[in-house]
């Protein structure tokens, strides 16, 4: 990957009885996960506890488009399960991720 590697989250927020209502399309939506973590696009994903009424995906690429084309091929968007989605850039400054100097 050219340039600086970046981090974005991907916020999901979901409908009422997201967790019953996504079971059709778990499979489909792991797979994607799945494929992207292969990829070393999407590095931590999971959805919201108590209550379960959305999720955070944590993508590394060059822009933002990394995850936005997650979201656009994501089942859970793609049959109306997550009702808004966002995309933030994340900047790491500890953890296993990062890459630039330490922090002031």
């Amino acid at each position: 990957m050219l340039g600086r590697v970046k981090h974005f989250l991907l916020i999901y927020e979901a409908v009422d009885d997201y967790v019953v209502k996504r079971a059709p399309y778990r499979a489909e939506h792991l797979a994607l996960c799945r494929a992207s973590a292969e990829r070393g696009e999407l590095r931590y994903g999971g959805a919201y506890a108590d209550p379960a009424d959305g999720a955070v995906l944590a993508f590394r690429g060059a822009d933002r488009g990394v995850a936005e084309r997650f979201a656009a091929a994501d089942p859970y968007v793609r049959n109306g399960l997550i009702t808004r989605f966002t995309v933030r850039e994340w900047t790491v400054v500890v953890g296993a991720d990062y890459t630039g100097p330490p922090p002031d």
